[in-house]
């Protein structure tokens, strides 16, 4: 007798159950969870808006097919563009990370929550200009900034103790789940369909980590996660279509995520769904580096005035650092291209000790140029600090830790420059807060006037008139 399978439709996988129940049914109590959506959501969109000065994110940018207007479509921030919702999130996902300057989440897996930001603000964009055509009440900026907690929840709770990057894979899949749900949810999905969609987003065909890491760094780390979160809103529309779920999508023997793609393991997910990822949330406030080497860089630029002047006198420098950053922004050699160098913690740690700064510009290939830069990189030598690898981990903590130190020829050198916690962490929002506004600011500045730059300005410094705001509205502001 041939081996029969037993072919009874299981229950529903435990995870995908939690995460429908989460977006569904779960209110966010916490004023301060809302009082940092904001800022992230200001912050994301400076950071789009920012991206538009390079011409290798905005060749990316558009519909599939040239001259298509969508009616009453998602209007791209920044651009003339009304797009479906789906090319939308691509194109605002895409111009959100391109300068790897928007908020970080570190923890056994890393990410990017404000990615989903592409999926979640052009799918309220879409429906709200849809209500209004029809004379109903449209999405309001408030309900973005709930679907924006849930996603950090979402993608920060699975990154907490699920290590992605140990199997290979990147890190945009938790970007997919969460806009998945998410969108689902704001599209009018019920739990059941939420439950469909999500199966369907880990079932999916999900992105290697190579095109981050030597040799192949490049610039598809800078669209992976438009292309992550324009996913999860095409399988939540199939899913309120009426698309089927396929319950254990993560649990079936052989045949599922965890026997396919993560060796067997279960996902662990003991953190309560609340808002604890948004609230914990770490902002690139000064420089658009890699999250393991914002400290790096501080630590540099606060040696660059006993430096610069003796570039030609250093013997070696010192950067001590945790394991993370040891496994992936560590490399010597050729950079060859802006997505390469900023994630190199030696490239960074350079031109903070040799310029004093470090900005987007500073990864192009005119600044990359200039010799003392990849002269410096080879006298680094980069060593693991085993106390700041476990504060790193640590809950209570959540340190990224840096240190750098210059040794000259001369047998002299310079303090051991020590920073634990970087400007965007919460044990330093409140510095943080004043910079990230001026951040903002200065990023309008790329794309808009003073004039055009004013009333948004405004809306974002009055909270209750900016939750208030149909999406649409908002989006209007941001008309090229």
């Amino acid at each position: 007798m041939p081996n029969l399978t037993d072919n009874l439709r299981p229950e529903p996988d435990r995870i995908l159950v939690d995460l429908a129940d989460y977006v569904c049914n779960t209110e966010i109590p916490s004023l301060e969870a809302y009082e940092t959506a904001r800022l992230c959501l200001m912050d994301a969109l400076g950071c789009a808006m920012a991206a538009l000065a390079f011409p290798a994110c905005t060749k990316l940018l558009g519909p599939v097919v040239p001259g298509t207007i969508v009616p009453n479509g998602a209007c791209l921030p920044g651009t003339l563009f009304h797009l479906d919702p789906v090319t939308a999130a691509f194109n605002l996902g895409a111009m959100i990370r391109w300068l790897d300057y928007n908020d970080t989440w570190l923890a056994a897996e890393w990410g990017h929550p404000s990615d989903n930001l592409g999926g979640i603000l052009m799918t309220a964009d879409w429906l709200s200009r849809q209500a209004a055509a029809s004379h109903l009440e449209p999405v309001t900026v408030r309900d973005v900034l709930t679907g924006l907690i849930q996603a950090y929840e979402i993608q920060g709770a699975l990154a907490l103790e699920n290590s992605f990057n140990r199997v290979g894979l990147d890190h945009v899949v938790l970007v997919k789940v969460a806009t998945t749900a998410v969108t689902a949810r704001m599209l009018g999905c019920t739990c059941d369909q939420v439950i469909n969609a999500l199966s369907n987003a880990w079932i999916d065909g999900h992105p290697l980590r190579t095109y981050r890491h030597a040799p192949n760094t490049g610039t598809r780390k800078s669209w992976a996660a438009g292309d992550a979160t324009a996913r999860g809103v095409h399988l939540a529309i199939l899913a309120l279509k009426g698309e089927m779920g396929y319950p254990s999508a993560l649990t079936a023997k052989t045949w599922g995520f965890y026997d396919v793609l993560f060796k067997g393991r279960p996902f662990k997910l003991e953190h309560t769904l609340g808002s604890y990822v948004v609230e914990n949330i770490l902002f690139k406030v000064s420089f658009p580096a890699e999250f393991h080497a914002q400290t790096a860089v501080e630590a540099a630029i606060a040696l660059h005035p006993q430096v610069a002047a003796r570039l030609d006198e250093i013997e070696r420098v010192v950067i001590t650092t945790q394991e993370s950053a040891m496994r992936i922004i560590n490399k010597s050699g050729p950079l060859y291209n802006p997505a390469d160098r900023d994630h190199c913690i030696q490239y960074m740690t350079a031109i903070g000790l040799i310029f004093g700064r470090l900005t987007a510009a500073d990864y192009e290939d005119d600044s990359a140029a200039d010799p003392r830069i990849d002269r410096l990189r080879e006298q680094m030598e980069c060593v693991e600090d085993p106390q700041y690898s476990r504060d790193y981990l640590d809950p209570s903590k959540r340190s990224i830790a840096n240190a750098v130190q210059v040794f000259f020829k001369d047998g002299t050198h310079t303090e051991k420059v020590e920073v634990h916690f970087p400007i965007g962490h919460r044990r330093r929002r409140a510095e943080a807060v004043p910079l990230l506004k001026r951040k903002f600011k200065e990023n309008l500045g790329v794309r808009f006037s003073e004039k055009q730059s004013a009333p948004i300005l405004a809306l974002f410094e009055d909270p209750a008139r900016l939750d208030s705001t149909p999406v649409y509205e908002l989006m209007n502001l941001f008309r090229a």
